[in-house]
């Protein structure tokens, strides 16, 4: 029996350029081999993102530098600095007592160098400003109603709040305030960047703000005065491991320089370039750092931040994420699919295993890959989208392997073939456009998913949709998005050209075999 008309698309040499293109993404996602590198983290709002980049800038002269931006909340870039997946990152001294430690009696540096030594982990560097918590309202409702404290609010159970999900999980946060004062109201979780937007807009009448926001007078908003004196002071220092001063001892001398450099004003004004003028936050630490200030107001237009100089670097960091995930994939999901298609039962619970891991949400995802690996960056975002890949990928190989005739196995059994033989000759080759399709859906699913990597240091262009939250800036949100929709496209097309010429190919063995 002739089995050439079959597509034979697992040949050595097929598998040996997979694995290097394999190899390669997965080296374009690692940071430089044999290289100490300062890593320095930052939590997702405007101020955290400008003082990391004080911080970087600083250093870089003196060692290689890596900024990890936008790393989430408290618990997120704290795990990461304990696990040494950042070396350093901006926090506040009333975070660290009442967040971090656990201990609001600990209010002076020394009082938590004491409780964070036994952790590996040091604070230093006070910036020079209180960046507090406070609550805000738009100041014509609040003077209709008469609240200019905290008091007044409890006043009034019929105001809508829309406060920060961390605020409201926080121990120094919205549960002790509401016992303090005996607020009534029942806070909406809402985005911090976005909660500007939502209260000029009358969706809400109050929300939880950062002292130091360049929006609040802006907006005209009334800061309510905490009269019960509920918040501690939130100085900006600098949490680190204590080993940096040893790795770079250069760089640390540097950035300790900056301790006292930053007043509230300066803050502010430098936050007001990032959210009102548009700024790079990069380019506000430079002129921070040089004393100078640009006069030019206009802020970048959609084109300038869709074809901005981090463009490359997100197409790779995003590139090197989807191929690697999806690559993992089939490296574990053909063999796996393989061996448990003809056991019925077995098939149903490793596909329904990977069917309930689809249902699970992405950032609850990667926050039990975070905890599981104890580190933040590529590798969880990797493992998480290989996760994701896993399902079409086996599906549709089970799909495949249950439509390819008995009696075509069983003629090759018949002709001397092993079982494995008929597998890789006969079986697989002919299950091949349904693998082909579960690698398409697979690869659609991880360029959409592989956004959600930047919100824990993996890059990629969530990078700047997280931004783009951060700031409540629109086109930046559409300046990830557009192109990881490009991507997407772009691999839709590369898939369809390799089927037609799959399809051009068959034909032309089945006319050669027709014709012998």
């Amino acid at each position: 029996m002739c089995l050439s008309f079959l597509p034979q698309p697992f040949s050595g040499r097929k598998w040996r350029i997979a694995s290097y293109l394999l190899l390669a993404s997965l080296l374009m996602s690692s940071p430089a081999w044999g290289q100490d590198v300062l890593r320095i983290g930052s939590k997702r709002f405007t101020e955290s993102y400008i003082l990391a980049q004080v911080l970087a800038q600083t250093a870089a002269p003196h060692a290689a530098v890596q900024v990890l931006p936008g790393l989430g909340n408290t618990a997120i870039v704290y795990a990461a600095l304990r696990a040494g997946s950042i070396d350093a990152y901006p926090e506040y001294a009333g975070t660290i007592a009442q967040e971090i430690l656990k201990d609001p009696q600990a209010t002076s540096l020394q009082a938590m160098r004491d409780q964070l030594r036994p952790l590996g982990l040091g604070v230093d560097i006070p910036f020079g400003f209180n960046d507090g918590y406070a609550l805000a309202m738009r100041a014509d409702t609040a003077s209709k109603l008469g609240i200019r404290t905290l008091t007044d609010l409890a006043r009034h159970p019929e105001l809508r709040l829309g406060l920060s999900n961390e605020f409201i999980g926080r121990a120094d946060g919205w549960s002790g305030l509401a016992k303090r004062y005996g607020l009534p109201q029942q806070p909406l979780g809402l985005d911090h960047g976005l909660a500007y937007d939502a209260v000029t807009k009358a969706r809400v009448d109050v929300i939880d703000i950062y002292t130091t926001d360049a929006k609040i007078a802006h907006l005209g908003l009334r800061v309510l005065t905490d009269d019960a004196a509920y918040f501690p002071r939130y100085d900006a220092v600098v949490l680190y491991r204590l080993d940096l001063p040893q790795r770079f001892p250069a760089a640390w001398a540097a950035m300790q320089r900056l301790a006292g450099s930053i007043d509230e004003n300066a803050m502010i004004a430098m936050n007001a370039q990032a959210e009102l003028q548009g700024q790079d936050f990069a380019a506000i630490a430079r002129e921070h750092l040089a004393g100078t200030h640009s006069d030019d107001k206009t802020p970048p237009g959609f084109w300038n931040k869709l074809f901005g100089p981090d463009l490359l670097r997100l197409t790779l960091q995003h590139l090197s994420l989807v191929l690697s995930s999806v690559g993992l994939a089939v490296i574990i999901g053909v063999p796996l699919a393989v061996l448990v298609a003809p056991h019925v039962g077995l098939r149903a619970v490793v596909l329904g295993a990977c069917g309930v891991l689809q249902t699970v949400p992405s950032l609850a995802l990667l926050a039990l890959l975070i905890s599981w690996l104890d580190r933040i960056g590529s590798v969880p975002a990797l493992l998480a989208l290989t996760l994701y890949a896993l399902l079409p990928i086996m599906r549709n190989t089970c799909t495949g392997l249950a439509q390819v005739p008995a009696g075509l196995s069983q003629a090759g059994m018949a002709l001397g073939l092993t079982r494995l033989q008929c597998l890789r000759l006969i079986e697989l080759p002919l299950s091949f456009p349904s693998i082909i399709a579960g690698i398409r859906t697979a690869t659609s699913i991880s360029v959409g998913t592989a956004t959600i990597a930047a919100f824990i240091g993996a890059g990629g262009y969530g990078e700047r949709i997280v931004t783009g939250l951060a700031l409540n800036d629109k086109q930046l949100l559409l300046a990830g998005a557009l192109p990881a929709a490009a991507l997407a496209l772009l691999f839709e097309g590369v898939f369809g050209v390799f089927g037609m010429f799959g399809n051009i190919r068959r034909r032309g063995r089945s006319n050669q075999n027709n014709t012998e």
